[in-house]
């Protein structure tokens, strides 16, 4: 009888699911549309809905993280979260630390934004970036004057306040600014820097990267990274 027992015992639990391996998504979460924190103090945005659904594909049961940007990088290498999803762009000064997934959003513009009515010299001018990003490191390079804030909110407010002749930011995130500033701001610069945006892992993680990319490749291959990035980011986005 314990044979019969043990050995139904044995059948159910084979029978049962596979336990998903739980993973942690860091991200900054005040970069709209690509990550920000809604009214209900959770994680929205175009990456929360391209994460979430890489992690279904994988077998993953992913809890989101909120974390600084300045230290996004260092608190993913010390292990406090196991990827980085947040707006960030490949680029070889970021390889040598971390890992990259093949990209989820596509290589798009950067552009310079100012107050519509002033004269703005983006190469040699006052232009606020986002502290860590490769716009800082254009601008860094470019001859004008880098002045560095710590959240893309600040860099703004920079232009705003007199600060800064510009800010330049990722167009996808400057654009909807604009748009809504009743006149007070206009794009006054564009720049192609950097590549497209992947999920950053640590470059330890070798079977975590291969999971992600077999997810995204799926969903670039039947249409749904596509769908989401023009719901995210309109119809005339690039897309893959």
């Amino acid at each position: 009888m314990k044979k019969v027992i043990l050995a139904t015992v044995f059948a159910s639990m084979l029978a049962m699911p596979a336990m998903a391996e739980t993973i942690r998504m860091g991200t900054e979460g005040a970069y709209p549309p690509y990550n920000f924190i809604n009214d209900k103090n959770e994680v929205d945005g175009f990456e929360r809905e391209v994460g979430d659904e890489i992690c279904a594909r994988a077998n993953l049961d992913c809890v989101w993280v909120v974390n600084d940007w300045d230290s996004i990088i260092p608190n993913l290498v010390s292990g406090n979260y196991d990827t980085i999803i947040a707006g960030m762009s490949i680029t070889a000064e970021r390889d040598e630390v971390i890992d990259f997934t093949q990209e989820y959003f596509p290589p798009s513009p950067s552009m310079y934004v100012g107050l519509s009515d002033s004269s703005v010299d983006v190469n040699g001018g006052i232009i606020a970036a986002q502290t860590g990003t490769i716009q800082a490191g254009h601008v860094a390079s470019s001859g004008a004057t880098l002045v560095e804030f710590a959240t893309p909110d600040e860099t703004v407010a920079a232009v705003r306040n007199g600060e800064a002749d510009a800010v330049l930011a990722d167009g996808d995130y400057l654009m909807p600014i604009v748009s809504e500033s009743g006149g007070e701001l206009a794009v006054v610069g564009q720049v192609g820097i950097g590549g497209g945006i992947g999920m950053g892992i640590r470059e330890s993680d070798t079977a975590l990267k291969a999971k992600m990319d077999t997810a995204i490749a799926s969903m670039k291959s039947d249409g749904t990274l596509n769908t989401m990035i023009k719901k995210w980011f309109g119809d005339d986005a690039l897309t893959f």
